[in-house]
């Protein structure tokens, strides 16, 4: 941009401030000379900084100065001081120098004084040594440090090393010394804006905006409108806007929606009965032990128990025991009722499956349900693993699904989530058989990842909760595993940490 056309269409603020740019450093005196308020003067620095011709640059100065006791004791001189005034000459009895200074300051002073060999204290007086009428004789650096912040706040960094020793003394103390943080924001110039710097700022009576009095009074007729250069590089807007997790949320409950599931919710907090119990799953089973479970327990550290068992627990007690009237053998160990009674932070959103098909009949079907919520699980955190977080659920209660019906739901779903590869190969889950697991291509990475678990529930948990054996698709996988790859998230900690710069940035989710 040539000079002529930049000051052509300089703001009224911007010229202002111009015929001082060369002279100032800072915003302060810029203030000062313009005669501006500090907000006008800034958003003149702004504007300048956004046509290349000047840098605004921030620091952060840390000052000490003197707090309410320190200027205090500047007048009347340090307690240690006064109380080496008092017994410089005498005795004095404790109780009469504790009147006289007050119980906080001669508790100080005497502290301070023994610790510096100064006083004596026996049978209730207090006498000064010969290092204590030493000290008398010379200031101290906490009394020489107190008169320097007299004169006004200084600058930590400036500080000697015999100040800095004083500083670090009041410091300990209640009230001498304080410090505080000063902002200053300094002004650089570019080689465009020592250009400007050197011209004539004419004054000119530019139209800045449009308004109703502009238009009737026809004042357009008589002034010219400032020119805008709308290639201006110009500071970006941060719009409100929801957490990136929580769009990705919405669009995940919007797709299950749409293929015409209704929506399950639930408490966090859960008994052991239907979390695991209900869902088949051994009561001594790894996954129930202490380091994958968060127990809720009281203040002895005792797990805590809900009331009773839903009548159903007896169903549950015999599937688990000999495999009630499923076929199966069951687990061949007896089961226990105040295990299953136990509280805990939801392991799955399962849970809320085991919930919602106890209360069908046939009926009732088909039915179709899927949950997104936050589960918990006692596990150590890295870049693949949380110990809280959002997942998905599904399952599909009807006479007249298989596996195949399964698989066509999951490849539905993730193509809609934007992978176009997906895979099921077999696994293991015990509440489900068949199992299996899915995986989606990234091809970023250029290989097979895995997001969740999916399978048929097995007659053990369907038969019981339904009381009739139909099959029931199920599925479950994490939330931020699924989307991740979308904001090209590296470390799944990444998805929920508190950074400013990256909730402003995130794109919003689209597929």
């Amino acid at each position: 941009m040539d000079i002529k056309t930049l000051v052509n269409g300089l703001h009224q603020l911007e010229r202002k401030v111009v015929p001082f740019l060369a002279d100032v450093k800072t915003l302060s005196e810029l203030v000062s000379k313009s005669g501006l308020q500090e907000v006008e003067a800034m958003r003149a620095l702004q504007w300048l900084s956004n046509k290349d011709v000047l840098k605004i640059v921030s620091t952060e100065n840390e000052l000490v100065e003197l707090d309410v006791n320190g200027k205090d004791y500047v007048r009347k001189g340090l307690p240690e001081r006064r109380m080496l005034m008092e017994v410089k000459d005498k005795f004095v009895l404790v109780q009469d120098l504790m009147q006289k200074l007050g119980r906080d300051e001669f508790g100080i002073a005497v502290g301070i004084l023994k610790q510096k060999v100064a006083i004596d204290m026996e049978n209730g007086k207090i006498t000064i040594t010969e290092q204590g009428k030493k000290l008398l004789q010379k200031e101290s650096l906490e009394e020489s440090f107190i008169k320097k912040l007299e004169k006004g706040p200084v600058e930590i960094g400036k500080l000697e090393s015999e100040e800095r020793f004083a500083l670090d003394n009041l410091l300990k103390r209640k009230q001498i010394i304080q410090k505080k943080i000063i902002k200053m924001k300094f002004i650089e110039l570019t080689p465009l804006g020592k250009e400007l710097s050197k011209q004539k700022m004419e004054k000119v009576n530019y139209i800045e905006s449009v308004t109703p009095q502009v238009l009737t009074m026809k004042e357009w007729e008589k002034k010219k409108f400032r020119p805008y250069d709308v290639t201006i590089n110009v500071p970006g807007i941060q719009s409100g806007k929801r957490h990136f997790i929580n769009q990705a949320t919405e669009y995940i409950r919007k797709i299950w929606l749409e293929m015409g599931f209704e929506e399950m919710t639930g408490n966090l907090a859960e008994t052991s009965f239907w979390d695991l119990d209900a869902l088949f799953v051994p009561q001594d089973h790894p996954a129930r032990a202490m380091q994958d479970t968060f127990y809720i327990a009281d203040k002895t550290g005792k797990n805590i128990l809900t009331g009773k068992l839903p009548s159903i627990f007896k169903k549950i007690k015999d599937v688990h025991e000999t495999g009630g009237d499923t076929g199966s053998k069951g687990w061949q160990s007896s089961w226990n009722e105040n295990i299953a009674k136990e509280i805990l932070l939801r392991t799955h959103c399962t849970s809320l499956s085991a919930h919602a098909i106890s209360k069908l009949t046939k009926k009732d079907l088909p039915k179709k349900y899927f949950s997104v919520g936050r589960v918990f699980r006692n596990e150590a955190m890295d870049w693949k693993h949380l110990f809280e977080f959002e997942q998905v659920e599904g399952i599909v209660v009807d006479e007249n699904v298989n596996f195949r019906n399964l698989l066509g739901y999951l490849r539905q779903f993730f193509y809609k989530m934007g992978f176009e590869k997906v895979r099921i190969r077999p696994s293991h889950f015990p509440y489900t058989e068949p199992s299996a697991e899915i995986e989606v291509y990234n091809p970023v990475k250029k290989e097979w990842i895995e997001l969740g678990g999916a399978g048929i529930f097995r007659p053990e948990v369907s038969k019981i909760l339904i009381g009739t054996e139909i099959p029931v698709l199920a599925w479950g996988f994490g939330l931020a595993r699924t989307v991740s790859e979308y904001w090209n998230l590296q470390n799944i900690r990444d998805v929920y940490k508190n950074d400013l710069d990256q909730l402003r940035d995130m794109k919003l989710f689209m597929r």
